[in-house]
């Protein structure tokens, strides 16, 4: 939800949500609009940690449900004066960033409290951070971190040319840390021996494209890096094939909810009046987790693991479906 301006805002600060002003609005590169936002009072915000999103109230979709949207906070985490956030107008998407793009100084803006899925691992020996495009946002929040508590880092950025969010600020951060390429054929001859000359206790961050992180964390496990030190943050999965209708029954109430094609199946337990707590609706943040008691589960998110996925006692149903023409759910 966007409050107009003069809103009152008394209570900006509570302990799920925040109520904050946009302070700035400034282009960082074509169609990339960086957007700094301050508590309306003027007060100190909630400290976050590296590679932490902040949820915003992105208005109402074409469905007229609210829309919330995850950015990735870029300045200084701890006990901040303001929240920033950098976001690439994607003329596709469902609308959450063109709302951000039509932000101006003065506005007000609901947002959730800061949270994180990407944190940096505090014992790793040595970070290695891989931004590709607009994924820069969480990386450049880790080298902020590396940078204040002394912890060792490099940073390895690819963009398209003349397109590098950020690149100035990296370059003053990192010095000789950061290494940058502007097509695919300089980063694989850079990143593939670098991913076999690092350190025990290593550990790999990625931020990007599907495309750039799913080949990148499967050389590292080719190359014999555990899971366990392997890190990554999608954008979101984008447009999914609209799939199969299916019934979804609830196994607690013995009642069945019908999921049309081209329907959520989050969507559609709304729809009977069930509150599922979310918040991507993208299968980026695992706040809609279901259990599964029965049937096949059509996985489409980027949150659970691949043996996650693979035992199919849970699911995201903001994206995954059924694989068959039936599900049980545990609700």
């Amino acid at each position: 939800m966007t409050l107009a301006a003069g809103t009152d805002v008394r209570s900006s600060v509570d302990e799920t949500s925040l109520v904050l002003t946009v302070a700035e609005v400034v282009p960082l590169t074509q169609g990339v609009r960086h957007v700094r936002c301050a508590d309306a009072a003027g007060r100190t915000l909630p400290s976050f940690t590296p590679g932490s999103h902040l949820v915003l109230s992105c208005g109402t979709g074409v469905d007229g449900r609210p829309r919330r949207n995850a950015y990735s906070l870029t300045g200084p985490e701890f006990e901040p004066d303001h929240y920033s956030i950098s976001v690439r107008l994607d003329e596709h998407g469902r609308g959450g960033s063109r709302w951000v793009h039509e932000l101006g100084v003065g506005q007000v803006v609901r947002a959730g409290m800061p949270r994180s899925a990407f944190a940096p691992v505090l014992t790793a020996r040595h970070h290695v951070l891989v931004a590709g495009g607009i994924g820069v946002t969480p990386i450049l929040s880790h080298v902020r971190a590396a940078r204040k508590w002394g912890r060792s880092f490099e940073v390895h950025y690819i963009f398209r040319e003349g397109d590098g969010p950020y690149l100035e600020d990296l370059r003053e951060l990192c010095r000789d840390r950061l290494h940058i390429y502007n097509t695919p054929e300089s980063f694989w001859a850079h990143m593939e021996p670098a991913l076999l000359d690092q350190p025990l206790g290593t550990h790999l961050y990625v931020c990007g494209p599907p495309g750039l992180i799913d080949a990148l964390t499967g050389r590292a496990r080719q190359d014999g890096w555990p899971d366990a030190r392997v890190h990554y943050e999608h954008f979101g999965v984008g447009d999914l094939d609209p799939g199969n209708p299916f019934t979804a029954h609830l196994g607690r109430t013995g009642v069945d909810v019908t999921v049309d094609s081209g329907v959520s199946l989050l969507e559609a337990l709304e729809s009977e009046g069930l509150a599922v707590p979310s918040l991507c609706r993208q299968g980026v943040c695992g706040e809609c987790r279901l259990p599964v008691r029965g049937g096949g589960v059509d996985h489409r998110d980027m949150y659970l693991s691949e043996a996650e996925k693979a035992v199919g006692d849970c699911m995201m149903p903001c994206v995954s479906r059924a694989r068959g023409e039936r599900l049980e759910l545990d609700l």
